[in-house]
């Protein structure tokens, strides 16, 4: 008889020397650990310190409790029972208590994660709940503040036509106020500073300043947050690697300045994460297309721009040894050149842990390590647990360890390449790994990101090398850096041309519920799949359901839309607490009149119309909810005329609009100003005569328009309030106010006259107006006496972007949807 090969496991065994068979199940007995901590650590942040204390010291008790109790029950003996004996022939524990104690090992675990987590963050707490310090936030009154910068000044975009205010967080070292004695402490704060002088901060830097301590908003471990007016004075300099980081920044900067707008504003971005000079347009179509994380430093970003020289490494057949060496120092020179802030230092970490996965393809070595790296970064900075971008590294890095070498192996052995099959299965991983907390962000799915990251996987390595040598080179041979960061902007136009397009692909964003329960929803459909997916017979049908529904769904929007509606007369774009209305003239032509609150709501909705042209803007009046946009409304669009009313008030948004005009001039039109294209009458009805002495003279001086489009009439209210429209109603009589279409005044507020809304006795009233708005907009008795005239109502903060329609015999209202959320 043949002797059998396999051992009293019914295996076959393995040759001397060879090295041990790995098992297919991801080590996980850290995991337990480390999402524990986490998770304790994000609750005691909200906690007070005493509470955070309570839950880790009760959560240690009962770590100790289970940890100690034995793993059997002894019989009437006091006896062991006797272990069984296998089908092998071969004596092993029994299986129960082998099951017990691995559920007892991830409750212990467990429970003293949650100790770990609630005991150190209890005592970051704790400084933030200092007695000295919670007194001076609140007498607020202007104290002395020594600090130092922890990380690079973070400019807000404010009302156009104001200055910018910069968000610098910093360790407050000394705190004095007036004739008192210094308070020395090391806590964590934030500085709201409005001069200029804040914005060309290193971290590392110590500065003073004397501003208003104000209470933080919870949620993270900072103390206090100071508003300052006064510019910092500097006290030192910062460390060597930071200065060396910033004047290689500052190269890059100037390398990339004589490049176009977009690329030489994403380049910088890419290698190091310096968004300054990106175009918002642009951020937000690599946002959409799941792009984002390419011009921002994350544990993906990082093991992406690695991962490239480790895949260069290994065709050249180096060592492990020089492998790990070169990978190492590009990793030290990418945190260096990146700026080693905290959260640098966090993505180098991930990226770190990535690497070893991709590197070694022992995914059971870097999941613990993965695992403990998480725990110690939040027992080190427990503030990481409520960062989002602190989830989305941990999950990417968790996508490269447990998915990306599944679906790397699975197309090599279908015959793909192996530089291609790591160059697919890395983004997409990383890509499915994040979607839960992108979803939970955003309130969306996109479609579009896999697809938008593969394509955009050739043209990371020559970018950011290149990029990498332009800030390099910029402090020795600027003339060098400049050939290096031109060679570098023909890759990074590759990466707009697909964030825009992407943007635009018909349904490659879907609505998805939002916030924690979105996530965790998305999160249990995607597991649920991936596992599913192991069986071929579901895999296959997942796959066969899935093109079916895209390729099915994308002609129908591509061919028939529904957006914009067939014959539109007017269209109130969703800006949220702000006005933007479209009127059409002639094909991808507009009239638009003021811009809503900010660029991208109106940029979105005029992409939405296929609006490539403006004939003429209008702003109606200068308050920031009308013309905060206006730089949306030129992305990428000729802008033939621009008009304003004859008012200076307020003279920053005059400012504003002029500013975004450029060679435009900024006309000023008065009442019976006419104007005609493509179908379209315009004319202004008021103010007759400026207005003075009002309720609010801006309101009741902006510009009320009256158009007729294909024989339909609207009227544009803008912001007049009762003194206008009595005015209007005075002089020109009803019959110059009838419309079928209104839109109506100030977002639907209580400051009408009941008169004027009553003799324009429309079909149909548009209401602009934002969702959960301060103000009390729109007003209930308003709208209930629009509809007791016979008009239709809409909303934009209920049906998002709403197109009134000419339906041959009547009126019609067609309403897109998605409103925002703001």
């Amino acid at each position: 008889m043949k002797p059998s090969l396999r051992n009293g496991a019914g295996e076959r065994p393995s040759p001397p020397g060879a090295a041990p068979k790995q098992s297919g199940v991801a080590d996980l007995r850290l995991a337990g650990f480390a999402l524990a901590t986490w998770l304790s650590s994000l609750a005691a942040l909200y906690l007070s310190a005493l509470s955070g204390t309570l839950l880790g010291a009760g959560a240690a008790v009962l770590a100790g409790v289970v940890g100690t109790q034995p793993l059997w029950r002894r019989g009437s003996a006091g006896r062991r029972p006797a272990p069984r004996r296998p089908p092998g022939g071969r004596l092993g524990l029994d299986a129960s208590v082998r099951r017990v104690g691995a559920v007892r090992w991830v409750v212990v675990a467990s429970l003293l994660g949650v100790a770990c987590g609630g005991v150190s963050t209890a005592a970051r707490v704790s400084v933030r709940e200092a007695g000295v310090l919670v007194a001076l936030v609140r007498a607020g009154e202007a104290v002395h503040l020594e600090m130092v910068v922890k990380d690079d000044p973070r400019a807000l975009r404010g009302s156009p036509g104001m200055p910018a205010t910069y968000l610098v967080a910093v360790e407050l070292v000394m705190i004095r106020a007036d004739e008192a004695a210094p308070v020395r402490l090391s806590a964590r704060g934030l500085v709201l500073g409005s001069d200029p002088g804040w914005r060309g901060l290193l971290p590392g830097q110590r500065v003073t300043a004397r501003g208003k301590l104000m209470p933080p908003r919870g949620g993270d471990l900072r103390a206090a947050v100071a508003s300052v007016r006064e510019p910092p004075t500097l006290v030192g300099e910062s460390s060597w690697a930071q200065r060396a980081a910033g004047v290689l920044r500052a190269g890059l900067q100037r390398a990339c300045e004589p490049l176009p707008d977009r690329p030489g504003g994403l380049l910088p971005g890419l290698v190091v994460g310096d968004t300054s000079r990106l175009d918002p347009a642009l951020e937000d179509d690599f946002r959409t297309t799941g792009m984002t994380h390419l011009n921002a430093v994350s544990g993906a970003n990082v093991a992406i721009v690695v991962g490239v020289v480790l895949f260069a490494v290994r065709r050249t057949r180096a060592g492990p040894v020089i492998t790990a060496l070169v990978c190492a120092a590009v990793l030290v020179g990418f945190v260096i050149l990146a700026r080693p802030s905290p959260s640098v230092v966090r993505a180098a970490a991930m990226g770190a842990i990535g690497l070893l996965g991709l590197a070694s393809g022992r995914s059971r070595a870097a999941l613990p390590a993965l695992a403990a790296g998480v725990a110690v970064l939040i027992l080190v900075d427990p503030e990481l647990a409520a960062d989002p971008g602190f989830a989305l590294s941990v999950l990417a890095t968790s996508g490269l360890l447990l998915i990306a070498p599944v679906w790397r192996d699975a197309l090599r052995r279908r015959g793909c390449p192996a530089g291609l099959a790591e160059a697919l299965a890395v983004p997409a991983a990383a890509q499915v790994a994040c979607g839960p907390v992108v979803a939970g962000l955003s309130g969306t799915v996109s479609l579009v990101a896999v697809p938008a990251n593969l394509l955009a996987v050739p043209a990371i390595a020559p970018a950011t090398l290149l990029g990498v040598g332009s800030a390099v080179l910029s402090p020795v041979w600027p003339a060098g850096a400049e050939f290096a960061a031109w060679g570098g902007h023909w890759p990074a136009r590759w990466l707009v041309l697909v964030a825009t397009y992407g943007a635009r692909v018909p349904a490659g964003a879907l609505p998805w519920p939002g916030g924690v329960a979105g996530a965790v929803l998305l999160a249990v459909v995607t597991v649920g799949l991936l596992v599913a997916a192991r069986r071929p017979l579901i895999r296959r049908l997942v796959t066969v359901v899935a093109l079916g529904g895209v390729l099915g769904a994308l002609p129908v929007r591509l061919l028939a839309s529904g957006w914009p509606p067939a014959g539109w007369v007017v269209v109130a774009c969703a800006v949220g607490q702000g006005d933007a209305v479209v009127l059409p003239a002639g094909k991808g032509s507009a009239v638009v009149v003021d811009a809503g609150p900010e660029p991208n709501a109106v940029d979105h909705c005029l992409r939405r119309l296929g609006v490539r042209r403006i004939v003429l803007f209008v702003a109606s009046h200068f308050h920031v909810d009308h013309i905060g946009g206006v730089t949306g409304v030129f992305r990428g669009r000729e802008v033939l005329a621009v008009a304003g009313p004859d008012w200076p008030e307020p003279p920053a948004g005059r400012s504003a609009v002029a500013a975004a005009a450029g060679r435009v001039p900024l006309r000023v039109i008065r009442y019976g100003w006419t104007y005609e294209v493509a179908g379209l009458e315009l004319s202004v009805l008021g103010p007759i005569a400026p207005m003075r002495g009002t309720n609010s003279d801006p309101n009741n001086n902006s510009l009320v328009l009256r158009a007729r489009v294909d024989g339909r009439t609207v009227l544009l209210a803008g912001d007049a309030e009762t003194e206008e429209q009595e005015d209007l109603l005075h002089h020109l009589g009803p019959e110059a106010v009838r419309a079928d279409v209104l839109k109506v005044a100030h977002h639907g507020s209580s400051y009408q006259s009941p008169a004027f809304v009553d003799e324009i006795d429309p079909e149909v009233a548009l209401v602009s107006v934002g969702r959960d708005n301060d103000y009390g907009h729109p007003n209930a008795s308003l709208l209930a006496r629009l509809s007791r005239g016979g008009a239709r109502v809409v909303r934009t903060d209920q049906s998002g972007d709403i197109a009134a329609v000419d339906a041959g015999r009547g009126l019609a209202v067609v309403a897109r949807g998605s409103p925002p959320t703001a």
